[in-house]
């Protein structure tokens, strides 16, 4: 039986606080636990806020701006943390980020990074963790016996589907990825090409408890799970540009 069970008693992350610490607070974890947590409290907690007042845009991010309507120091940022634009059309922005996934706005967040009220927050935003395999290695090694898997997720747009999902930027102690391929199937017919996203399957568990908006739950457990197959880090889960298809 899988268990997805939130932890609603964190409160507001701020810039220096110990997140192992505090997730672990009154936790008593199990094998096979998963601790799943949003990679907004990782960021605020490492201090990724970044005041648009400070920031100048270039020729490039201006010209962005009037093609998306965005705020020009807005896409400057998103320009900083990606390789590369993917597409761009009004109010829109693709990019790949700096660590190979493509997303909107390189994940840079306005929302839910108070305190305070909206117009006093409304040119500060949020960057996305530095490196969150590494993140989520220094988290799990201080969560004790048994430590759990961790994963740090963030919610994604999919090509070809609406609405978003949550996904692992950042996993340890799991395997992000299962390749499956040369196994047999139930008729057994050898798998050529099956590999499963178990980070992002738990993720988008978390997140029907996570919630969007203001939903407010910064850490789920996910309980019950299996796996045989060694650790991968989330970084397993990114598509080489060699690969796509569809840039």
């Amino acid at each position: 039986m899988i268990k997805v069970i939130p932890l609603d008693y964190l409160g507001e992350i701020a810039p220096g606080d110990d997140l192992a610490a505090l997730l672990s607070q009154g936790q008593k974890f199990r094998q096979g636990d998963v601790l799943v947590i949003t990679q907004k409290i990782v960021s605020k907690a490492d201090g990724l806020f970044v005041d648009l007042a400070t920031v100048r845009p270039g020729s490039k991010a201006v010209r962005l701006a009037r093609l998306t309507g965005k705020d020009p120091r807005l896409v400057e940022l998103i320009l900083r943390e990606s390789v590369a634009v993917v597409r761009a059309a009004p109010h829109v922005l693709i990019t790949r980020h700096q660590r190979g996934w493509v997303m909107a706005n390189a994940g840079i967040d306005q929302s839910n990074i108070g305190p305070g009220r909206v117009d006093q927050t409304a040119d500060r935003v949020l960057l996305l963790p530095r490196d969150p395999d590494a993140r989520a290695v220094a988290i799990r090694d201080r969560l004790g016996e048994p430590a759990p898997g961790v994963v740090i997720c963030d919610s994604f747009g999919r090509p070809w589907r609406l609405g978003v999902v949550n996904v692992a930027l950042g996993a340890a102690g799991l395997p992000a990825l299962l390749d499956h391929r040369g196994e047999r199937d139930r008729d057994g017919r050898r798998l050529a090409v099956t590999q499963i996203a178990f980070a992002d399957q738990i993720a988008s568990a978390a997140g029907l408890a996570m919630g969007e908006g203001a939903g407010g739950v910064p850490a789920v457990i996910v309980r019950g799970l299996t796996w045989t197959a060694p650790d991968a880090p989330a970084a397993a889960l990114v598509r080489p540009v060699s690969e796509d298809l569809f840039q």
